[in-house]
């Protein structure tokens, strides 16, 4: 029999068998276990969650995460079911720098997943920080054990604008990831031609297809200028986009001679240049003399992964013109070909600065990717050089007796009479200047200047009248080079000339084919006329190979009549009248030692 031990709890006394002590000690057992349960974690069987005490959580975006798109929902997931209550405003924040980003935060389907919708899309290419504090709960009432903090990047933005605002439209804006390659394209609408991307004020490209690298948030703006009243646009795009570059673009004198070319990017090939669909080269460096507004496409190949690429360039551009290039099967015999234009010799084709071959035709067996470059040298100048104008030079229009003018006329320039007074200037509406000294009206974009305005006026129209006829009587009587006597018996017609002097002792005739002089750009012709100058209707003087108006003379001793909708070029130099019919262009000046009448013409200054 068991002894039994009797303790005394407030005097009153107790039988206790020897198995008490057990007992206590199974009670106090379980209620250590019960305490651990309550304040310790459940088991954490989240597969890929962040380590640690639980309850635990991944976000997305993760941590450290770039290139967020703006519009980005952010979840948290957790390993375990939470107090929807405890997971809000609060608990759940975004942070751009020092400043809360306004969201709502909800639960989803799924207990463990919580969703912050930002009120307004993230900024672009910027860093935000995400916390979720000890406040979150799961549904025992078990918080995290610290605050989990992370953070991620957005996605940088392209932005693109237009100088002036109405000039034309741009492609290419939007978000792109950090370090991807991207193209913008301008656009110019009817009057307008593209001039640059800028980039924070600085120059980034010339070409309206513009292929760049993102590195953080970009701005670009594409700048257009306005097509000069007299002038011609040029206007140049890539198809695709992303193909390659063009330069070239602007407004030109009616006449000019004008070089586009075309650069092809990394993993395309030059095709050809079209003009409403109708291909007009297949040289990426075209030259063309510009007689009315023109729209060119630049048009590129995607480089197949089976074959090689062959990219033809000029340099100078404008020296002359390649075939040839495209895409061809490893193995291949290619041939590519140089043709200089007028006023250039062809020199060599190089291959990175290497010299490859010294013929225009050259043949070679194509085993990797290559690019050429044609090179040309600019032959000596023809012609007998550049007449003296001396301060007559800075007139488009200059006369002794008087200009004339009706319809809507344009001029480029300053224009002038003497001894004539400025009674003798009529249709152009002067409005005098405050100094006296010259007046000014919407149709000349220079000033206007007469014998009569108010010193020193007088004195420098004297001298440029001087200056005129000194040219005048100079340019008729040079020797050298040997002339062309009676080219045509006075009938130029069709005929293309090279720089050089020309001399009649009839008038000389141009009729509605026109004539076609072609040189380099520092070739000069010299065109002595004994008696008049005549221009039918519609006739072209067309210039080619770089031949600049400026460096043309026509030193007429009779009058010089241009005929309706005539495009000329050059500096007519006339001891008598100069007269230009309705429509009639004129790149140069009219230099007259009578007077000069205008019917709704343009004259610009070359």
């Amino acid at each position: 029999m068991p002894k039994k031990i009797t303790k005394t709890m407030n005097n009153t006394q107790l039988n206790q068998s020897w198995d008490y002590p057990k007992k206590i000690n199974s009670i106090l057992f379980l209620v250590l276990l019960f305490t651990v349960f309550i304040a310790g974690c459940k088991k954490d069987n989240f597969k890929g969650a962040i380590q640690g005490v639980c309850p635990v959580v991944t976000t997305d975006p993760m941590d450290k995460a770039v290139d967020v798109v703006l519009n980005k929902v952010i979840t948290a997931t957790f390993n375990t079911a939470m107090k929807p209550a405890t997971i809000n405003n609060t608990t759940f924040t975004i942070m751009q720098g020092t400043t809360v980003v306004a969201g709502t935060v909800a639960p989803t389907a799924n207990g463990a997943v919580f969703t912050f919708t930002p009120t307004a899309a993230l900024l672009p290419f910027t860093v935000y920080t995400g916390t979720i504090t000890t406040g979150a709960k799961d549904t025992l009432g078990t918080a995290l054990v610290s605050n989990y903090v992370w953070t991620f990047t957005t996605i940088p933005q392209l932005t693109l604008s237009l100088n002036p605002a109405a000039a034309g439209v741009t492609t290419g804006a939007g978000t792109f990831a950090q370090g991807s390659v991207v193209t913008a394209a301008a656009t110019p609408n009817t009057g307008f031609t593209f001039t640059n991307w800028t980039n924070n004020g600085v120059v980034a490209s010339t070409s309206s297809s513009y292929q760049l690298t993102m590195a953080g948030n970009m701005t670009l703006i594409a700048n257009f200028a306005p097509v000069t009243p007299g002038k011609f646009a040029v206007n140049l795009s890539s198809i695709p986009v992303a193909g390659g570059t063009t330069s070239g673009s602007g407004s030109f004198n009616a006449g000019s001679s004008v070089i586009v070319t075309a650069t092809p990017n990394n993993g395309y090939t030059f095709t050809n240049w079209t003009d409403n669909g109708v291909v007009a080269s297949v040289s990426s460096s075209y030259q063309f003399t510009l007689m009315s507004n023109r729209t060119l496409v630049a048009n590129f190949k995607l480089i197949p992964s089976s074959q090689f690429g062959v990219t033809l360039s000029s340099n100078p551009a404008l020296g002359g013109t390649t075939t040839g290039g495209g895409a061809f099967n490893a193995g291949s015999s290619v041939t590519v070909t140089a043709s200089p234009n007028a006023g250039y010799t062809f020199t060599n084709w190089t291959k990175g600065g290497v010299i490859a071959s010294t013929s225009s035709s050259y043949t070679f067996p194509l085993n990797a990717n290559i690019a050429l470059v044609a090179n040309f040298i600019i032959t000596p100048a023809l012609g007998p050089g550049v007449v003296n104008l001396g301060t007559a030079g800075n007139f488009t229009i200059l006369t002794k007796s008087g200009i004339s003018t009706t319809g809507i006329t344009s001029i480029d320039g300053d224009i002038g009479v003497s001894p004539a007074a400025a009674t003798a200037i009529t249709g152009f509406g002067l409005i005098m200047n405050t100094n006296g000294q010259s007046s000014h009206t919407p149709i000349v974009s220079g000033s206007v200047y007469a014998s009569d305005y108010a010193a020193p006026t007088p004195a420098n129209m004297t001298t440029a009248v001087n200056d005129m006829q000194t040219a005048f009587t100079t340019a008729n009587g040079l020797t050298t080079p040997a002339p062309v006597v009676d080219l045509g018996a006075g009938n130029i017609s069709g005929l293309t000339l090279p720089g050089g002097l020309y001399k009649w002792s009839t008038g000389v005739l141009i009729t509605n084919s026109g004539v076609t002089l072609s040189g380099g750009p520092n070739d000069t012709w010299v065109f002595q006329i004994s008696q008049n100058l005549t221009v039918n209707n519609s006739a072209n003087i067309t210039l080619l190979g770089g031949a600049q108006a400026k460096n043309i003379f026509w030193v007429v001793s009779g009058q010089a009549t241009l005929g309706t909708n005539v495009n000329f070029n050059g500096n007519i130099l006339s001891q008598t009248l100069i007269s230009l019919n309705t429509g009639a262009t004129v790149v140069g000046r009219l230099l007259a030692q009578t007077a000069v009448t205008l019917n709704a013409s343009t004259v610009v200054l070359p």
